[in-house]
């Protein structure tokens, strides 16, 4: 398993979002990709955020209540996102899930561009792959 890197198992062309969409076009993009939520990039790919369901979910609650769509992605993103290397190692980022509480990391290059998203999932099919090749040599 320390061979397996987050770039072998990263999804290579997530969803994201810029700071300046309304919230209401952000939950029709998270809905119809079926996603937690995602990156918040500038123009060039720079990561500069996440918006996840629970960020939507808290002002859209107040939008429903007004109809009024005032808010925006940079309104209630995260901007203090953990964020991985595409070169890391999965044991590491495993380890790092185990404490942490992101679900979903953004996987950037040396520049802070976005290259990538890992999620629980896909370190869980990892290790899943790695665990399947030890036990068929021990048959």
């Amino acid at each position: 398993m320390e061979s397996l890197k987050v770039k072998d198992y990263m999804i290579h062309h997530p969803v994201t979002f810029k700071q300046n969409m309304s919230l209401t076009a952000a939950l029709d993009k998270v809905i119809e990709s079926e996603s937690l939520g995602g990156p918040v990039v500038d123009e060039v790919g720079t990561l500069i955020g996440f918006i996840s369901e629970h960020d939507l979910l808290e002002k859209l609650v107040k939008v429903s209540y007004i109809c009024q769509d005032s808010y925006i992605v940079g309104d209630c993103m995260s901007t203090n996102v953990v964020s991985v290397h595409p070169d890391m190692l999965i044991i590491e980022l495993a380890e790092m899930m185990k404490i942490g509480k992101p679900k979903v990391y953004p996987v950037v290059d040396d520049e802070n561009r976005l290259v990538g998203l890992i999620n629980r999932r896909a370190v869980l099919r990892a290790i899943n792959k790695n665990l399947k090749a030890c036990f068929s040599h021990q048959i």
